[in-house]
This record gives structure tokens, C-alpha cells and sequence, in this order.
């Protein structure tokens, strides 16, 4: 039966993954210069995963593929290229293959596409589109980064507000084109300001002579065109949105936002946290050593200016330490539970910031609420080490030392992993890049000052 339930497990985890020897199959035909088999194998293949295997694969290989294969690259796979294998296919796509890909695309994953690029590939893209899909991506790419202006799309279902549902479905059976996805019928006022929306489910399940004002969703909500895109995600999870109608300062709508470009903001968001608690930045897999090395050099950097400040705090002591080596033994127990116990606070408090759960108004309830979690938890192993040190040494007062310095020790670091990223961000600072050294610098130098100063003052 566990058996059965493992196996279960297994395949629900790899259910969705790349097939192990797609990618070895790839390069053989690859190396081979079997065009033919490059294409059988890839052609069946989602977007996604093509992008995957380009991504897996190294530079000499994917060029070589590409040569192979360049004629069957669209619009979709390479937006879902990460940023720097993104560039480089772009390099080596001949100019109506990218043409081609790029006129596949809306309007905003051209724009997606276009800022990450250098200028040369941004003209080479713009010189592809028709001139007024040129203008309308210039426009955008004229608003701020990360901006709702960035991330909406042109392709937008408008009718007037006074039509009513046969009228609407007329309309859309007799449109030339209409957005490869799109959620909701805008209805929009003679200034074409938007003034609500009907979903495409309601429109198709109410009769022809019901107008669109009385079927319009409650959930309407309009989003200012240079709005963070931060912000946008964040209306989109709160108040459950599908699409959002974009405005500008007329208040005449510009274009749309829709659900799946609002949860890949959110995403990023969530990615870009975890990578900057660890100070690893803007980082991925396909980046060159050079450049992962010059990443991370800058908070190794600071890692190393604090724990050269803890390291004066410990010489401060050195006489106590030559006189109980026990001390020497110990410290990094206490050093390493209070890192612990920081980083715990540190990532409650930066992710409820980013989900803005921990606010001004609540912030003095969750501060008290961190502290009594680390004076419980510093009294709980403060006794099973006072228990270890006796057991251990024989010195009755390490062990009242250690014990007091272990609640110490973990009330500054829960006081700490919660009142930094609170302070930081009060101050325009992202906790999650910057909350780490400071929070490892305060448990670190409570830590051993608390440690070596009892025993200092204890002992001798």
C-alpha cells in the first residue's frame, strides 16, 4: 500500500515535467543534422517546454539548433524564454523568422519582450510591426517600468453602454479579429471611458433583448495607466479580478490587464523575495559565471563586514575564552539558534509585508506577539542547554550562563527579524534585499555579547 502511495506521489510530481530523454534525442538529431527528426520531436511539443530544452542545452547546441530549426520559432516561445537565452536566440533568428514571431504576439507580450532588450534588438523587433502596432508599443514602452501601462494589452472588446446582448453578439460575430484571449466585453460611454463589463459567460447565457448595463459585473474596477504593476497584482488577488479595463489621466481607456499577466507579476514578486533574502539578486541558471559571481559578490561583501564586526565583539572577551575553552565550544550553539530564530522573524515579516498583512496599524501587536514567541522558545532550549552544558562541563554557573544567554540570544533575534524589514520598508527600502545582513549583524553581536558578557561577568 506505501508502495502504491510513493509511486502515486512520484508520478503526481513529474507529471508535468520535460521528458527525461526528449533532451538527449534533441542533441542526437542535433549533432546528426537531421532536420526532419528536429522537427518531429518538437513539433508536438507545448511552447513551454520547447523553451525549456532551449534553456537546457548549451550555447553551441541551441545555435546549432537553431540552424536546424529557426523557421519553426513563434511568437510564444520566446516569450517564455528566460531574459538572457531570450537574447541570444534573438541574435540568431534570421530577420523574417523574428518578423513573423513577433506580429503572433499581443501587444503586451511584445512589450515584455522589447524591455529587456538592447536597442539594436528593440529596433530590429519595431522595424517588423505594421506602423500602427509600432505606434501603440512605442506608447507603452513610453510609460515606467513596471507600470500598469507595461503590462496591459491594446487588444481590447469594447461596445457602447446602451447596446444590448443580440447586439453585442452580432458585433462579435462580424469582427475581423478579436484578441486570442480576452475575458470580458467592455462597455464604454460616448468619451469612451469605461463605465463597466460583461463576462462572455452571462453574454452568451441571457437573451438577445436584455441590455448589457443590466448584466454588467459587480466586481468592475478600473486601473490608472501608471499604477505599479505591484499594486495591479495585488488588486487582482484581493478583489478576485479576471481582467481590469486600463485608464488614462482622461480617464479614457487605453487597454486592459488580464488575470494571467496579473499572476505572473505576483510571481516574479514572490521569486524576486526569495532570491534577495538569500542576496542573490536578479539571478537564473543561464547566466554566465562572470556575471552570477558579480551578483553575489556585494552581499558576500557585507556578510563579510559583519561577521568581522562580531568577530571584534568576541575579541572584546578573548581573556574569558583562553580561561574557559568550554566558552569556545559553545558560542556557536548560541550564535547559530539566534541566526535561526532571525531568519524566522525575518521571513514572516518581509512576506507579510509584500502580501500587506503587517501594516503601521497592526505592526506594535505582531512586534509583542514576536517576542513572546522568542522569549518561550529561548526559556525552552535555554533549559535543554543549561541541561547539555552541565552534562557536558561540570560547571554549574555555564550552565546558568548559557541559559540566560540562549533567552537573551532569541528574543533580540525575533525582535530583530520583525522591527528591520518594518523599518527598512518604512523607510523606502526593500526588506527582503536588505533585511539579511542587518538582522545576522543584530544576533550575531546580542549573541556573543550576551554569552561572553555573563560568562565574563559570572565566571571569573
Amino acid at each position: 500500500m506505501a508502495d502504491s502511495e510513493t509511486q502515486t506521489e512520484e508520478r503526481e510530481d513529474t507529471a508535468y515535467d520535460l521528458d527525461s530523454g526528449m533532451v538527449s534525442d534533441v542533441l542526437a538529431a542535433v549533432a546528426e543534422g537531421d532536420a526532419a527528426r528536429v522537427t518531429g520531436l518538437l513539433d508536438p511539443l507545448h511552447p513551454a517546454d520547447i523553451a525549456d530544452i532551449l534553456e537546457q542545452i548549451g550555447e553551441v547546441e541551441r545555435r546549432a539548433l537553431i540552424d536546424l530549426w529557426s523557421g519553426e520559432i513563434d511568437g510564444e516561445i520566446l516569450s517564455e524564454l528566460e531574459e538572457t537565452v531570450r537574447e541570444e536566440v534573438i541574435d540568431y533568428l534570421p530577420a523574417h523568422v523574428l518578423a513573423e514571431a513577433v506580429r503572433e504576439l499581443d501587444s503586451d507580450d511584445v512589450v515584455d519582450l522589447l524591455e529587456d532588450l538592447e536597442a539594436p534588438q528593440q529596433e530590429m523587433i519595431l522595424d517588423a510591426l505594421e506602423d500602427a502596432d509600432r505606434a501603440a508599443i512605442e506608447q507603452s514602452l513610453t510609460y515606467p517600468e513596471y507600470s500598469a501601462g507595461r503590462l496591459m494589452q491594446r487588444e481590447v472588446v469594447t461596445t457602447p453602454e446602451h447596446w444590448t446582448v443580440g447586439e453585442t453578439i452580432d458585433f462579435l460575430r462580424t469582427r475581423d479579429a478579436l484578441p486570442d484571449e480576452f475575458y470580458h466585453v467592455i462597455l464604454v460611454d460616448p468619451r469612451h471611458r469605461p463605465t463597466g463589463y460583461v463576462t462572455l459567460g452571462k453574454l452568451l447565457a441571457t437573451k438577445r433583448s436584455t441590455k448589457l448595463v443590466d448584466i454588467a459585473e459587480d466586481s468592475f474596477r478600473t486601473i490608472g495607466v501608471l499604477e505599479e504593476e505591484g499594486d495591479v497584482a495585488y488588486a487582482f488577488n484581493q478583489y478576485h479580478l479576471i481582467s481590469a479595463p486600463v485608464i488614462d489621466d482622461d480617464e479614457r481607456l487605453v487597454g486592459v490587464i488580464t488575470i494571467d499577466d496579473a499572476m505572473a507579476v505576483l510571481d516574479e514578486e514572490h521569486e524576486e523575495d526569495i532570491l534577495r533574502l538569500a542576496g542573490v539578486g536578479d539571478e537564473s541558471l543561464s547566466d554566465r559565471v562572470f556575471e552570477t559571481a558579480k551578483l553575489r559578490f556585494v552581499w558576500l561583501f557585507v556578510n563579510l563586514l559583519t561577521a568581522i564586526f562580531a568577530s571584534i565583539v568576541i575579541g572584546m572577551f578573548s581573556d574569558t575564552i583562553e580561561t574557559f575553552v568550554a566558552l569556545a565550544v559553545l558560542m556557536p550553539i548560541v550564535a547559530s539558534m539566534g541566526g535561526n530564530a532571525g531568519t524566522q522573524s525575518m521571513t514572516v515579516a518581509v512576506r507579510s509585508i509584500a502580501t500587506r498583512d503587517l501594516t503601521v496599524r497592526n505592526s506594535w501587536r505582531v512586534i509583542r506577539r514576536e517576542i513572546a514567541v522568542g522569549a518561550i522558545n529561548g526559556f525552552g532550549f535555554g533549559l535543554i542547554m543549561a541541561v547539555v552544558a552541565g552534562v557536558w562541563f561540570g560547571i554549574p554557573m555555564l550552565s546558568v550562563v548559557i541559559a540566560i544567554a540562549m533567552v537573551l540570544t532569541l528574543i533580540a533575534a525575533a525582535l530583530g527579524g520583525i522591527v528591520i524589514p518594518i523599518v527598512l520598508d518604512r523607510f523606502g527600502v526593500d526588506p527582503a534585499l536588505a533585511s539579511g545582513p542587518f538582522v545576522t549583524t543584530v544576533t550575531d553581536v546580542v549573541g556573543f555579547f550576551a554569552f561572553l558578557g555573563l560568562a565574563a561577568s559570572m565566571l571569573l
